[in-house]
């Protein structure tokens, strides 16, 4: 991929963003208190819209985004992500659910997404939670001007890997400014110097 072909924000854009990036997470601190045994994907999805729309006063991105219906996903368990929020999706005690939220703010998309435990989890899922967090906070640490997108994918792959778990192949990170899914695509593994070099203004989402 060509430097030339993802887009370098300006300061006034990276104020922006970074409004809209902490809307967004405000969101999923505001909906931790709901998520517990019994309740509906579905309902944990209604909460999220009516806050974003009557509290935060800002667009839900994905409403209409190719034709979604719903605010956010949600993807419980084994469902990698982008799970469809559903009246018939009952969590449990036991289960860890992902819940990912996008917002524009004038203009400028803010996305992000968090795990969250319902109940009281078995050790294992707990493990999982824990590594995939801190293979995360890897990644970001390996973005830096000069570095590139391989190092992001190994400083992941390397933390997962290290804990026994394999990396899912099929999703990845991506841009994003006033556009929802920028260039370049940031893949969740790869070999250290390979691919697009980072330079300072890039913007990425998970």
């Amino acid at each position: 991929m060509k430097a030339s072909t993802v887009t370098i924000k300006t300061e006034k854009d990276l104020e922006k963003l970074r409004v809209s990036g902490r809307l967004a997470a405000q969101v999923l601190e505001m909906i931790g208190e709901y998520v517990k045994p019994g309740v509906t994907t579905e309902y944990l999805d209604d909460i999220c819209n009516d806050y974003i729309v009557n509290t935060l006063k800002v667009i839900p991105a994905n409403v209409g985004y190719y034709g979604y219906t719903k605010t956010t996903c949600i993807s419980p368990n084994e469902v990698v992500c982008h799970g469809i929020p559903s009246k018939n999706i009952v969590l449990n005690d036991g289960d860890i659910i992902n819940i990912d939220v996008a917002i524009i703010k004038d203009g400028y998309f803010g996305d992000t997404s968090r795990m969250y435990y319902v109940g009281t989890v078995k050790p294992d899922a707990k493990k999982l939670v824990e590594t995939t967090y801190e293979a995360m906070v890897a990644g970001i640490h390996a973005v830096k001007p000069g570095a590139t997108l391989g190092d992001i994918g190994y400083a992941i792959q390397t933390v997962g890997q290290r804990e026994g778990y394999s990396i899912v192949r099929e999703y990845c990170g991506h841009g994003i400014g006033k556009i929802y899914h920028e260039q370049p695509n940031v893949l969740h593994y790869r070999q250290p110097g390979q691919g697009l070099v980072l330079k300072e203004g890039m913007v990425f989402h998970h």
